[in-house]
């Protein structure tokens, strides 16, 4: 991943932590930095013109002050904050301290995997913002063993919810329907 995706990452993750259900502006990461970081040792500040040129790659590098005030704003390693080498992947994108805060960074990059799917993006990031991320996953594992507990806990919980998925579900298998037909000359 290249030094400005991570950022447009971390701006998309410190948004939705934040409850913004979306990335943080470039401007408002500025103004964020300036508040809360005022009263830290660091002196240094950044402006939406340099945020802006590193994430489109036109600076391709931070300066040493730079890289350690993002790091410290989003409680990274500041080695993160460089071009991964060609093949390298992360599992972990952050030095995140819990077990809750991994989980937490997970299901928002998850969310954010899901975003054509509204409902789906939601139910992760709210179970992100749980206080207990992984106990409503050991419960959820609960309810998927217990036969039939899913389908009776949608039907009183989102009632229409049975009727969108017949509907979604009629209306693809009708779309399919009509590709063989054309692709079988029909």
């Amino acid at each position: 991943m290249k030094l400005g995706e991570k950022l447009r990452y971390l701006r998309e993750v410190e948004g939705n932590l934040r409850g913004m259900d979306r990335a943080m502006t470039q401007q408002e990461l500025v103004r964020a930095i300036r508040s809360e970081l005022k009263a830290s040792a660091m002196k240094a500040s950044i402006s939406q013109s340099y945020l802006s040129q590193i994430e489109s790659g036109a600076r391709p590098h931070l300066t040493n002050t730079t890289r350690q005030l993002l790091a410290k704003f989003f409680k990274v390693h500041p080695g993160y904050l460089v071009d991964d080498p060609d093949g390298y992947h992360a599992e972990l994108l952050s030095d995140a301290r819990t077990l809750e805060d991994k989980l937490d960074l997970w299901l928002v990059s998850g969310a954010e995997r899901f975003r054509r799917d509204p409902q789906l993006r939601q139910a992760l990031l709210a179970l992100a913002r749980h206080k207990n991320t992984r106990d409503c996953l050991l419960l959820l594992e609960a309810v998927m063993d217990t036969p039939g507990l899913v389908e009776r806990l949608l039907e009183v919980l989102r009632p229409g919810h049975a009727q969108e998925n017949a509907h979604a579900r009629d209306g693809r298998h009708s779309e399919e329907r009509g590709r063989a037909r054309k692709e079988n000359g029909q």
